[in-house]
């Protein structure tokens, strides 16, 4: 795997920090987690098994360390990489499965799976370790609906732009002069 791409999910993983950390509360200190948006940027561009891991722990730790959320540490750790995973399922299905093959159909399914994913793993784990502030019903309605819906939208606007970059990027090639005596 090349590092060029670690860098690149990397620098996505940072734009999706900045997203976390300026996402305001909106029930019982539970804010929409919004750096999910660019870690399904990096699936979709990726979709490689060990990136995907690595993004999916890199995430967990982005969102473990920002969240307002008590015992949001752990779930977000146990959260994100599983979501990573699934997200990754859906990408490769979604590419054998003929009623998938319309691009923006794809985007909608993978926006709003992998934060419902995310969002029900989130709150099941938390749940285990604390006790929820509300009812699960109450909190994946009011934080995890309405985070649904941005990242859905969000992923329509933000996706085509990302890979309109990196297909602009040059593409850089190690050339070595050294030559055997």
């Amino acid at each position: 795997m090349k590092l060029r791409k670690f860098i690149e999910a990397g620098l996505l993983l940072a734009g999706g920090f900045v997203l976390h950390q300026i996402m305001p509360p909106l029930i019982a200190g539970m804010k929409p987690d919004m750096s999910l948006l660019m870690l399904f940027v990096v699936i979709l561009l990726y979709p490689e098994r060990d990136l995907v891991l690595v993004s999916g722990l890199a995430a967990g730790m982005i969102s473990a360390l920002t969240t307002t959320f008590p015992g949001g540490q752990v779930a977000n750790m146990i959260d994100k990489p599983l979501t990573a995973f699934t997200v990754l399922g859906i990408v490769l299905l979604a590419e054998k499965l003929t009623v998938l093959k319309q691009f923006k159909l794809r985007l909608g399914l993978i926006g709003a799976l992998g934060t419902m994913v995310s969002g029900s793993l989130f709150l099941g784990t938390a749940s285990l370790i604390v006790a929820l502030p509300q009812s699960f019903a109450a909190l994946f309605t009011a934080v995890v609906l309405p985070a649904t819906l941005a990242n859905t939208v969000g992923l329509y606007f933000v996706y085509p732009v990302v890979a309109k970059i990196k297909e602009q990027l040059p593409t850089t090639e190690v050339v070595s002069n050294d030559k055997a005596a």
